[in-house]
């Protein structure tokens, strides 16, 4: 017997930003897939990895979209956790092997707003075991599972902010507010190690990711309908320079366009920053990313190919210089 053929899903080349409200019990990967499927988009990137068990914010970057998630990789966090005192895991979190139960004594609970202040700033940070991150292209959580611990090199991070929201009996509900690559997990073993009774995240939300707030996300039950691509859902797309909001602009005059098409450097005339730039063409559309050079030029560095559809909503530009259009 003869299966029929199924169907090859369309793609198109839609360039946005979903701001996406994952649930749990799904991976970060899983949940990008849901979206590309929905958009039928042809490629896709989300920005910053949730834990399995971890809900909140993902922002998802679409077509060429993708060039600017480096900036929200690196941008900052902000999470609301669980973290249960008295309990020590195998994995740091809740979906580990209990190793250790300890009493949570009335002295230690009085010291939470200490040890918290201690915990704020820069500081150096051992990734888990447990996380994605690879060593000789496996990840360490495989080696982790099997059985293996390998050495991992500490990291800066700093915890900008660190606030106590509730504590009822063992449980500890805070706020966290944290650079990249810093890991809640860790956090809160740390919190227990100070405490002197151990302790392990019990749940994990991310309400901001740079200029994003979970307030603006969709859940992805949203979706839960949608059976094939389309566009009915475009209207939820922000524009690719949403990421970078606070980021300084040039906008360059529509004679300079040829030249910024072939990549080369513009001359530029005023004030400008020695920083990273958003680049804006005459007609107000967003052309990429650049860079000012010592010579007082515009260098093109990550450019987008214009893609018109509904992911068009203004975004602010400020701190705008403009270009001239001359050698």
């Amino acid at each position: 017997m003869v299966r029929p053929l199924k169907p090859k899903i369309p793609r198109r080349p839609l360039t946005g930003i979903l701001l996406l409200d994952k649930p749990a019990g799904l991976s970060s990967n899983a949940a990008l897939q849901r979206v590309r499927f929905v958009y039928g988009a042809d490629k896709g990137g989300h920005t910053g990895n949730l834990d399995v068990a971890a809900t909140g914010l993902l922002p998802i970057c679409l077509g060429e979209a993708t060039k600017v998630s480096a900036w929200l990789l690196d941008s900052d966090k902000r999470y609301l956790a669980d973290v249960r005192l008295g309990i020590t895991t195998s994995t740091g979190d809740a979906e580990g092997e209990v190793l250790r139960r300890a009493d949570v004594t009335a002295e230690m609970r009085t010291r939470l707003p200490e040890v918290l202040a201690a915990l704020r700033g820069e500081q150096w940070q051992v990734p888990p075991m447990y996380s994605a991150l690879k060593r000789d292209g496996r990840p360490l959580y495989e080696l982790a599972r099997a059985g293996v611990e390998v050495e991992r090199a500490a990291r800066q991070i700093t915890i900008h902010a660190l606030e106590m929201l509730a504590l009822n009996g063992n449980e500890l509900k805070i706020d966290v507010c944290c650079s990249k690559g810093t890991y809640i997990r860790v956090l809160a073993e740390s919190i227990g190690e100070l405490l002197g009774c151990g302790a392990s995240l019990s749940g994990l939300r991310r309400t901001r990711a740079g200029p994003f707030s979970l307030a603006d996300a969709v859940p992805l039950a949203h979706f839960a309908e949608a059976e094939w691509p389309g566009t009915a859902f475009d209207s939820l797309l922000l524009p690719a320079d949403a990421a970078l909001h606070g980021m300084p602009a040039i906008v360059l005059p529509a004679a300079l366009d040829e030249e910024l098409r072939q990549g080369r450097a513009v001359p530029l005339t005023g004030h400008h920053p020695r920083a990273p730039v958003r680049i804006y063409r005459a007609d107000g559309e967003f052309a990429g990313l650049g860079e000012v050079t010592l010579e007082r030029k515009l260098q093109p560095r990550r450019l987008l190919i214009p893609v018109r559809n509904a992911a068009t909503a203004e975004w602010p530009v400020k701190s705008v210089v403009h270009a001239e259009s001359g050698g």
